[in-house]
């Protein structure tokens, strides 16, 4: 496959090739922009700096509860067990992802749209945004498998024609995360370089790779480099706290072996300037609950009601 001109991030190559530097600012937002929104300036430069941000109790008990209350109907729900936007375990019947939860769920939805949020959205993008993904990820206790490093973004570009790193994820706890059942695993400063990734994309890779992702993985070599010099950190929290992470942070998580399930519910704002083209690998776009190609007018914030916060974000 020829690489196309209009292609700031080649990967799904032939070849190895080294990593280089990205391309796109990480905080978008300027001068007032940047002063207006909720997040303040310090944490703006830790997240220019590591490529996430943590907030404990980011949503209170009672709230959590009313989404995990949610999160079991759907386990027991049969029709969506069988929607194509559910991804079972490897071999089992056993939910480990459901996709394009706020259009299952009135909650969900508002949710994304809720203010705070999405001014920090604002903050972070400097534009409007809209969801490109939502999904809940499941990892039941003693049997939950883990997801192997990788940059969000890579995926995003090659497989669905995201142009540029103008995105975020807001991944919210909707179960406690602990040492011991898989948290999220993130390399501080690994957004700040773009390391391509190896071997052509077969056309619907996504019906194997959302079980067990094995192109889109960087090689060892570099995932090493940037481990060695950054660390790793794994964020552990109550029930309701908050990461947000820039859709290039590489990240990963363990099997969950504790008997205590994890589930975490994710939103991905992409930026309304940065729509999605033809995909880079050269394949047919994915389907819609992967890549949203339909729904992009810019998210409007709505009333807070029940979505009263513990925690502050400055």
């Amino acid at each position: 496959m020829e690489t196309r001109t209009d292609d700031f991030y080649p990967t799904r190559l032939e070849r190895p090739t080294p990593s280089f530097e990205r391309k796109d600012p990480v905080v978008h937002s300027t001068g007032e922009d940047r002063r207006e929104g909720p997040l303040s300036e310090p944490e703006l430069e830790q997240y220019e700096r590591d490529g996430f941000l943590v907030f404990n109790n980011f949503l209170d008990p009672a709230t959590v509860r009313k989404f995990r209350n949610d999160l079991s109907a759907y386990e027991e729900d049969d029709s969506i067990l069988r929607s194509e936007g559910t991804i079972t375990e490897p071999g089992k019947q056993e939910i480990r992802s459901i996709f394009g939860i706020h259009e299952l769920s009135d909650r969900f939805d508002r949710l994304t749209r809720d203010p705070k949020i999405l001014a920090m959205v604002r903050q972070l993008l400097g534009s409007d945004a809209y969801i490109h993904q939502s999904r809940i990820n499941f990892k039941p206790g003693f049997h939950g498998k883990g997801f192997d490093w990788h940059s969000d973004f890579e995926t995003w570009h090659a497989e669905d024609g995201m142009p540029r790193m103008r995105a975020v994820s807001f991944s919210i706890a909707l179960t406690d995360n602990t040492p011991f059942n898989g948290p999220l695993m993130l390399i501080p400063g690994s957004h700040k370089r773009f390391v391509p990734c190896v071997g052509r994309t077969p056309e619907d890779n996504y019906q194997s790779s959302l079980k067990k992702q094995e192109l889109g993985v960087p090689n060892d070599q570099d995932l090493a480099y940037l481990a060695d010099d950054h660390g790793i950190k794994a964020p552990t929290g109550p029930a309701g706290s908050l990461i947000i992470f820039e859709c290039n942070t590489l990240h990963a998580s363990n099997a969950n072996m504790s008997p205590w399930p994890r589930s975490n519910l994710f939103f991905v704002y992409n930026s309304v300037e940065n729509q999605l083209e033809s995909p880079f690998c050269g394949n047919k776009p994915r389907p819609e609950f992967l890549g949203n190609r339909t729904n992009t007018e810019a998210l409007t914030p709505i009333e807070r009601d029940e979505f009263q916060r513990t925690g502050s974000t400055g």
